[in-house]
């Protein structure tokens, strides 16, 4: 596959597979794995939330939330802004988001820390000290874009952008750290890295992003996701998972759910859907996770190695629009330079 049909396979992939993994977690978020069970049984395809559900009740099967809605907004903002990031586009394009799925009767709105930023920077804070203690996952689960738009490397360059996105709403080291993680595993996987490659180059990520933003406590992602990788490494899946839930975490900490999403990654060896299925089953946030953990398999799989049946199966997702994106991304990508070429298993550490 010639270098810019592999570049918009797998930037597809990246979202795409990110969808998967937010719809299949969308009636599972915040329930435990034992309510998940009694609910649901093993959930392995796309399933109605029950009545009640706190957040996603009166949602179809299928269903992309705001993980998957956000991570396209921010792309279509770093598409508009070119090379510096517009902040107050940015925090307006939220706040019309949240009015606009408020208006849809969602109450799956706008995460805390973004929250309590925007409620800040109304009331005349500035941008760069509105995010300073945002450390939750929001960052993380919407960063698969600028992965997309930037290359692996130089490596500075990725983190700065990530840094960027991140100053209003999660300007601090772990949010910064979690984000940049997650977009060197996305850049290195449209660069034709495996998963492994990836997780390599989350983990310099994470090392780079952690210097950026306001230092807030919590423990060290770049050696959270190592060791959550290393704690489900040979394990059987069944004990893996329970591995993640007892040690790891699953909540919206960015020092949990990340690592997890990491995890979950190694244990499903790289694949999309298992990586969507074994998110969707861990309880917590279970739809950040699968958008995560999917959205990292897909950039090193392509879309071409998704399962077509489960991508036809979204609702709220148009294909349309998500390939114009893809394609946007990928030639502002072009533009910075062509990176160099990962093979598989190849060690991307720098």
């Amino acid at each position: 596959m010639p270098d810019s049909e592999l570049e918009m396979d797998r930037a597809m992939g990246a979202l795409v597979g990110g969808a998967l993994g937010d719809a299949l977690g969308m009636p599972t978020q915040l329930l435990s794995p034992g309510r998940i069970a009694e609910l649901y049984g093993h959930v392995e395809d796309f399933v109605a939330p029950f009545a009640d559900h706190p957040v996603s009740k009166g949602l179809p099967a299928g269903t992309i939330t705001d993980d998957t809605e956000q991570a396209l907004l921010l792309g279509r903002i770093l598409v508009a802004s070119g090379d510096r990031f517009e902040h107050a586009r940015w925090v307006n394009a939220l706040l019309d988001w949240e009015r606009e799925v408020k208006a849809r009767g969602s109450y799956d709105l706008l995460g805390p820390s973004t929250k309590r930023a925007i409620d800040a920077i109304n009331k005349g804070v500035p941008a760069e000290d509105a995010g300073r203690s945002g450390d939750t996952n929001g960052a993380a689960m919407r960063i698969a874009p600028v992965g997309i738009m930037m290359p692996p490397e130089p490596l500075d360059a990725l983190v700065d952008k990530v840094a960027e996105t991140c100053r209003a709403t999660h300007n601090t080291s772990i949010a910064i750290a979690s984000a940049a993680a997650v977009a060197a595993a996305v850049s290195r996987g449209i660069a034709g890295g495996d998963w492994r490659a990836a997780s390599d180059s989350a983990v310099v990520g994470a090392r780079r992003g952690a210097t950026h933003g306001y230092w807030v406590t919590g423990g060290d992602i770049a050696a959270r996701i190592a060791w959550a990788q290393g704690l489900v490494r040979g394990k059987a899946p069944r004990d893996a998972v329970r591995v993640i839930t007892d040690l790891v975490g699953t909540g919206v900490a960015s020092q949990e759910s990340v690592p997890a999403a990491f995890a979950v990654l190694e244990i499903a060896g790289g694949d999309a859907w298992q990586a969507a299925v074994i998110s969707a089953n861990l309880g917590g946030d279970t739809d950040t996770i699968g958008a995560i953990a999917a959205g990292m398999a897909g950039a090193c799989t392509g879309l071409s190695r998704l399962p077509q049946d489960r991508i036809a199966a979204l609702k709220g997702f148009d294909m349309s629009h998500v390939r114009a994106l893809a394609a946007d991304l990928v030639a502002a990508r072009t533009s910075k330079g062509r990176p160099e070429q990962t093979g598989p298993g190849k060690d991307a550490a720098a």
